[in-house]
């Protein structure tokens, strides 16, 4: 089981590939259009991506607003639905 590092790593992670796609996770639940457990599931699915360092790199690498997120996301589905693609 991920312990806590683990858990702040991905919910980061989350965040900052949501914004990379230019989804706003806070201004998201605001709306109603995505609640505390469904973003609770998204980093729980992230911690058992085996590509957190590639995605940190992804990330980092991003200038201005990505179109989709990297083919291995385990959140890609959520993130398009968020951002009405």
């Amino acid at each position: 089981m991920p312990g806590a590092r683990d858990f702040k790593r991905h919910a980061a992670l989350v965040d900052h590939m949501a914004s990379a796609v230019g989804v706003d996770l806070e201004e998201q639940m605001m709306r109603g259009k995505l609640s505390f457990s469904a973003l609770e599931d998204a980093v729980f699915a992230c911690t058992g991506c085996t590509h957190p360092d590639t995605c940190e790199h992804w990330i980092a690498a991003q200038k201005g607003k990505a179109d989709a997120t990297p083919s291995y996301c385990r959140n890609a589905d959520l993130f398009q639905q968020l951002a009405g693609r």
